[in-house]
């Protein structure tokens, strides 16, 4: 086979060769807590009904390219507003996608605060937009509203994107800053409320007070991680044009029966998801506890916490060797040097992290403490 480098550097875009491909750990025979997944299965009884209900798909035939019922489900489900727009995405990583195709360009800027969602950095890239960052405050990970704005002005954004809680500090932004950015934004704000199942807050009764703004979700963390399953709700003049960069039946019909099944039995995840957001203040305690660590609040499934200085590799290896898989963010971006993040799992998962933690952390403290 002939050497391929001369013809890929020719055919692949430059912005594309640059860039690294997204990283997912291996995860097998760990206990999983490093991806923001609710920890719980789904009961038994309920996971029969499930398997019962898929076999009344046929998949020789296309699934509905509009999925009108689960839109209609979504809606009631999660108290979409009346008159607001909605598109379906195999994911959030879909919708941002879709955003980039539709308002890309060389030309066209991303706008974000950081540290943030990786995708939105990586689909910028590969979508021709220059991507800028405005770093959060370094003491809380708060929102730098005045160092925002003044971005707003100068690099007139064609998207902004704000998590709503923030991937990875878990924090929710002041919401009169987030509300200051969207009168002020040129083009699109997106709220990414990916944790909205934890924060107990949302901007989604808020789209028909701005034109400019869309609220995005997904059901990933609420339980159903292996579904891909993300939606885009906002003004129906917006979600029309980026319907032009959706393809065709890019829900497929088995994603679309079990969101469909998993939104009729919502009580279910309701009570998952209050387990967590009550599992996650005594992980937090816990963490605030152990000598050495800093840990943050959250408003969503995870916690992020700094370790002594230069620890962090030595702390998230230790972990892994004992069989915890969280997620290293040291390296990341300069406002998470020491840091790791956390996800919130069931008692004995946590109770398993948090041992093995105080362990290492213990000896770490002393190595620490002894070099000083």
């Amino acid at each position: 086979m002939s050497d391929p480098d001369a013809r890929i550097r020719s055919l692949v875009r430059p912005q594309v060769r640059e860039m690294q491909a997204y990283h997912v750990a291996e995860a097998g025979g760990l206990i999983k807590l490093d991806a923001m997944e609710n920890p719980y299965p789904w009961p038994p009884a309920l996971r029969e009904k499930w398997l019962r209900a898929l076999g009344a798909v046929r998949p020789n035939r296309y699934p509905d390219p509009e999925a009108g019922s689960l839109k209609a489900l979504i809606r009631e489900v999660f108290g979409i507003p009346d008159g607001v727009g909605l598109m379906l995405g195999n994911g959030s990583d879909e919708l941002i996608q879709l955003l980039g195709l539709a308002l890309g360009g060389a030309d066209r800027s991303v706008l974000t605060p950081a540290p943030g969602f990786a995708m939105y950095r990586i689909i910028a890239g590969f979508t021709g937009m220059d991507y800028r960052e405005v770093p959060l405050r370094r003491d809380d990970f708060g929102l730098d509203a005045e160092a925002m704005l003044e971005a707003v002005r100068r690099d007139r954004p064609t998207i902004i994107y704000l998590a709503y809680p923030n991937n990875p500090t878990g924090n929710a932004f002041d919401r009169a800053a987030v509300e200051a950015v969207i009168r002020e934004a040129p083009g699109v704000v997106v709220l990414d409320e990916a944790y909205h199942a934890f924060c107990g807050e949302s901007f989604v009764d808020d789209i028909g007070r701005w034109p400019n703004l869309l609220v995005m979700r997904t059901v990933s963390k609420m339980g159903l991680a292996g579904l891909r399953l993300g939606y885009l709700a906002g003004h129906p003049d917006w979600l029309a044009q980026l319907e032009k960069c959706r393809l065709p039946y890019n829900v497929n019909a088995l994603t679309q029966e079990s969101a469909r099944f998993a939104l009729e039995h919502i009580e279910v995840f309701e009570e998952q998801t209050a387990c967590i957001r009550r599992d996650r203040e005594a992980l937090q305690s816990a963490l605030a506890a152990m000598p050495a660590i800093r840990v943050w609040d959250s408003r969503a499934n995870f916690l992020a916490f700094r370790v002594p200085p230069g620890k962090a590799p030595a702390v998230h290896r230790g972990l892994l060797e004992a069989g915890v898989l969280i997620k290293q963010l040291h390296g990341s971006h300069p406002l998470l040097e020491d840091c790791l993040r956390v996800t919130v799992g069931t008692p004995q998962e946590n109770e398993r992290f948090l041992e093995n933690l105080g362990r290492i952390v213990d000896a770490v403290h002393a190595s620490w403490r002894r070099t000083r």
